[in-house]
């Protein structure tokens, strides 16, 4: 399994893992004045249950912590772990 990549143009993101060419976990998200709305988390059925989505969230909550965002758990599987971590409380909006 590939390590966690990153995309992102002006206005959308997405971070992602790959196994073998395919897609198997992804989060997107749309940037809006520094803020970062995770919209988006899915994890492929046969992949499930490894924590490849809650890596997914904790590489965001990084990724906004080192580039000065905010984060807004609006997909509800992200508002579940900013709500477990309180610690990720300084970045979310």
């Amino acid at each position: 399994m590939d390590s966690i990549k990153h995309n992102q143009n002006e206005s959308r993101g997405i971070f992602y893992i790959k196994e073998n060419d395919n897609t198997i976990a992804e989060l997107t998200y749309s940037l809006n004045d520094n803020v970062m709305t995770i919209d988006h988390t899915e994890v492929d059925r046969k992949k499930e249950g490894k924590g490849l989505g809650s890596k997914l969230v904790e590489r965001s909550y990084e990724y906004a912590k080192e580039n000065g965002h905010k984060i807004n758990p609006l997909c509800p599987f992200a508002e579940v772990l900013f709500d477990k971590n309180q610690d990720w409380n300084d970045v979310r909006v």
